[in-house]
């Protein structure tokens, strides 16, 4: 069985295909295929509330192409889903409607709680009795789960992200809405553990040093490695971390939002699982599947 996941975020859109075997008891998922491209339709949308012409031109396009991905490795299923920029901008929908009629490609514009939903379902086997705090961040908006003995108690999204961030488009009051969601969800006199999703906390961990059997970073590590891409220049960056352009520029407000929640939480440590919107969407796919 072959399964596809795109993921249109407010920085970048990935496509995943896996295939899905089952041996020795067990399904396997092996990834065949990995694309990400740097497309940044929140830019558009944070300033202007619309996808700019432009843009909308090269959507078009790379959803072609991932259409043509799809039809060559002959997928069952596939699963397409756009969040922050596509479902703020005044134009998604006739995007997405664009892109029904002339690709058939069938896009999903999915609300912050869906978003949340999806991502749960890629973190279930790292969930036991301790409680946690999954952060979230994409470039548009960053979700909040909460988790007490195997149950997610509390769960928001929030219109806090690292497009907005770099482009000073987040509301202090949003800041103090979320303060105010942490304080009340999070377990009194917890040491509740962060798990932290999203290409930047995954590049930050990989930045961070020589790693340990687990993926866990002390929040002193987090903050140590944020100053230490700070001290770089943008072109160092690039160059000399081996950054890609379109994450060398968020890759701080990023981590900084992480440290911000992880702080709100008094969390001083988290997990980073190199989990996400995509993995939950084939674990979707894939309960779908079986249960024919």
């Amino acid at each position: 069985m072959k399964l596809a996941a795109v993921d249109i975020g407010s920085n970048a859109i990935r496509m995943q295909i896996t295939k899905v075997t089952f041996y020795e008891g067990a399904n396997k998922f092996k990834k065949i295929e990995y694309l990400r491209f740097p497309l940044r339709l929140g830019l558009d949308v944070f300033h202007s509330q619309k996808i700019s012409d432009k843009n909308r031109r090269k959507f078009i396009k790379l959803m072609k192409a991932f259409k043509i991905l799809i039809d060559l490795y002959e997928v069952d299923d596939y699963m397409a889903c756009a969040t922050s920029a596509m479902r703020e901008s005044v134009n998604g929908k006739d995007i997405v409607q664009e892109v029904k009629e002339e690709i058939g490609l069938k896009i999903i514009i999915i609300d912050g709680n869906r978003e949340a939903e999806l991502i749960h379902k890629s973190l279930l086997s790292l969930i036991d009795e301790k409680p946690y705090l999954h952060i979230d961040v994409g470039g548009g908006s960053t979700e909040l789960n909460i988790y007490k003995n195997y149950v997610k108690i509390a769960s928001k999204s929030f219109q806090i992200g690292s497009v907005r961030a770099l482009e000073d488009k987040i509301q202090e009051p949003v800041w103090l809405s979320m303060k105010k969601f942490v304080e009340k969800n999070v377990p009194h006199k917890a040491r509740i553990i962060s798990i932290g999703t999203g290409g930047n906390i995954s590049k930050i961990f990989e930045l961070s040093g020589p790693k340990t059997s687990r993926k866990y970073l002390e929040i002193e590590k987090v903050k140590e490695t944020i100053e230490k891409l700070e001290s770089y220049p943008f072109e160092e960056r690039v160059n000399k971390l081996n950054l890609n352009e379109d994450r060398a520029d968020v890759i701080i407000p990023a981590g900084k939002i992480y440290l911000r929640v992880m702080e709100m939480a008094k969390s001083q440590k988290i997990l980073v699982p190199d989990l996400g919107l995509k993995d939950g969407m084939m674990q979707l796919l894939f309960e779908k599947k079986k249960s024919l």
